[in-house]
């Protein structure tokens, strides 16, 4: 009897993290982080369920959960074998349905819906084949590889053959950078000193702890008040000295000219890169940043809705550093996509992570880009907040500034049963206020 997919679960999550201002920046100075969470169930022998999930910082839960459940059509009675085995075509489906389309084209709620989808998807069937999702793509052929990739809009910068080629001369080498994989970690950068709801004194603290845990890059927010920051960076940089790197995220706050002038008065403070300085759309005003503000760096890439906008920002050379979301664009399928992209124009990506859960997914993205896509860590650094980790199965595990490898099955997506009793807005424990002391 062929085994089919038999549900589609949804759950609002959220963390009620605006209390101690976790998260904090000069956009959303309250944010509850919280996860649209989906698990999707099969009648499979094995007893394996995908899960995954869209963060979002709280009321967005309220539409996200329901994009999500609207997807139910595309995977309910499938044929489990063949929908795992051909995660591209299932991705081209829901990206490609007309209707859908029309509310993006591939942007916004329903692309992120997908996301949490198609890493559901992912996340079973490396629990299935007994491999975390990074090491389950670096196994992958380069031409099983291209084939989760939807060229088109791309091929003016990226072709299949292209492609093919990058994944091919990565495959030197690769055995070695697994065993270094192991040995090393993956490293790390920390923005857990610099929520912009903090007080100088915590800060100040943090920063020092981040070093002496290792860390080589701290990341704080700016953008609220120039004055302020300027005191704060100060700060940052008294406690953690002259060698260690200091990022600074506006969040988007800025327009062009403004962005330029704020970092130019910040400058003094040797920032590593300047992160989200504008509107995520704004192509040209990343350019004409960059161009301003050298030796200082660019970033982006968390807001960013799906890889044509990646694309742009590679080829007007708008962006140093590519910051990829696992959760942003249409999941693991896009985010392959995203990392030739980068490798082809031979910029590092470090991606977002930070929120609830994110940690847990992107490493699996960097950690399959160094085996098989860049072959790469110069200049690559994982982001890593300290927040909300306990709450899943497998956890991130850091040591002495570095990501460990995953070992476990699938994707790091699973939640604790209890948190998705405790954390379920709003009629969960911690929101109703009756959480046990």
């Amino acid at each position: 009897m062929t085994a089919r997919i038999t549900s589609l679960r949804t759950y609002d999550i959220r963390f009620p993290t605006s209390r101690d201002l976790d998260g904090s920046d000069a956009m959303n100075p309250d944010p509850d982080y919280s996860a649209a969470y989906v698990i999707i169930a099969t009648d499979a022998a094995d007893g394996h369920e995908g899960h995954g999930f869209a963060f979002t910082i709280g009321r967005g839960n309220d539409i996200q959960t329901t994009a999500i459940s609207a997807l139910e059509p595309y995977v309910m009675g499938r044929p489990l074998d063949a929908t795992l085995n051909d995660l591209g075509r299932v991705w081209r489906e829901m990206v490609h349905d007309s209707q859908l389309r029309w509310l993006g084209p591939e942007k916004g709620v329903m692309h992120m819906a997908i996301s949490a989808v198609v890493n559901a998807l992912w996340d079973l069937r490396a629990k299935r084949e007994g491999k975390p999702v990074w090491k389950l793509l670096a196994d992958f052929t380069p031409e099983e590889l291209v084939d989760l990739v939807d060229f088109r809009y791309l091929t003016d910068a990226l072709t299949r053959g292209e492609a093919l080629d990058i994944l091919r001369r990565a495959a030197d080498g690769k055995a070695e950078r697994e065993a270094h994989l192991f040995k090393h970690g993956y490293p790390g950068y920390t923005t857990t000193p610099g929520w912009l709801g903090y007080d100088d004194a915590k800060l100040g603290r943090l920063c020092k702890e981040a070093v002496a845990d290792g860390f080589t890059q701290i990341k704080l927010k700016v953008g609220a008040d120039l004055a302020a920051d300027v005191r704060r960076m100060a700060i940052a940089r008294e406690a953690v000295g002259p060698h260690v790197r200091i990022a600074v995220d506006a969040n988007q706050r800025w327009d062009v000219g403004e962005a330029i002038a704020w970092v130019r008065e910040l400058a003094r403070f040797d920032p590593w890169w300047i992160e989200e300085p504008t509107s995520p759309d704004d192509v040209l005003g990343h350019a004409t940043i960059a161009r301003a503000i050298s030796p200082v760096k660019v970033a982006t890439g968390e807001h960013v809705q799906n890889r044509v906008i990646f694309k742009q920002l590679l080829q007007t050379g708008a962006i140093s550093y590519l910051q990829l979301d696992a959760a942003r664009v249409a999941g693991v399928n896009e985010n392959v996509a995203i990392l030739l992209l980068a490798a082809k124009f031979g910029v590092p990506v470090c991606p977002h992570a930070g929120g609830v859960g994110l940690c847990e997914l992107v490493q699996h993205l960097s950690m399959f880009d160094y085996l098989a896509v860049s072959g790469s860590m110069e200049n690559r650094v994982i982001e890593f907040v300290d927040h909300l980790h306990e709450h899943f199965v497998h956890p991130v595990t850091i040591r002495n500034g570095n990501y460990l490898a995953p070992t476990s099955p699938g994707f790091s997506a699973t939640l604790r049963p209890q948190t998705l009793i405790d954390y379920a807005y709003p009629d969960g424990p911690v929101w109703t206020g009756t959480e046990a002391s």
